[in-house]
């Protein structure tokens, strides 16, 4: 099995950007969030249900989900986002689980904002959280998205909490700091999972 870092952070975290730093070292990413917009790509059943449940004020003019529209919808009900989380969290789930079982890298990055909201933790060897203060959040998330400032405390709200995140993390990146330090950082844990994704492939085959 697959030694499994889970990476994890807030949004207007930095996740991406984190991420982007594994890959260039050559480093297997498995996305939860490209996982979620694979599952409601036109022609896709879990699309047809969206569509059924909230009508075309959802859909883009190219038949594609308008993922602020549909945002917009669950936020105001608590019902209408569980429908939705009971549609998508078993769809996403499974893909992810082909994902892992193709990948035979000695680790793999596991992108997955809402790793401590769905109790997702045990599903990783690892949990490395990417940390910025809530002023650093809004700022990126508003620039990044172009919402209000009322949408973005609305989805931090809804998030776990910073304290919440760190409390499960192995591994801890800063990243509010000057963006040239991001890559030394990556660099060393990257060094650092390797070593104990190769001990726990040894740990394996001497009890098989």
């Amino acid at each position: 099995m697959t030694y499994i870092v889970a990476l994890t952070g807030g949004i207007g975290s930095g996740k991406s950007t984190v991420a982007d730093e594994f890959a260039k070292l050559g480093t297997t990413i498995v996305d939860a969030d490209i996982i979620a917009r694979q599952v409601v790509e036109p022609g896709k059943p879990a699309l047809d249900a969206i569509r059924l449940r909230f009508g075309d004020a959802v859909l883009n003019n190219d038949g594609s989900l308008n993922r602020t529209a549909l945002r917009q919808r669950i936020f105001s009900s608590p019902e209408e986002k569980q429908w939705l989380n009971n549609l998508l969290h078993p769809l996403i789930h499974q893909e992810t689980q082909t994902q892992f079982q193709a990948i035979s890298t000695l680790y793999i990055l596991w992108v997955v904002p809402l790793l401590v909201e769905n109790g997702l933790q045990q599903r990783a060897q690892r949990i490395l959280v990417v940390d910025v203060d809530r002023e650093t959040q809004l700022e990126r998330t508003l620039a990044r998205d172009g919402i209000s400032l009322l949408q973005a405390e609305n989805i931090l709200a809804a998030q776990a909490t910073r304290e919440q995140r760190l409390a499960y993390a192995d591994d801890i990146i800063d990243n509010s700091r000057c963006p040239n330090e991001l890559a030394p950082q990556v660099a060393e844990l990257h060094r650092q999972y390797l070593e104990l994704a190769a001990s726990a492939a040894d740990r394996m085959t001497k009890n098989e």
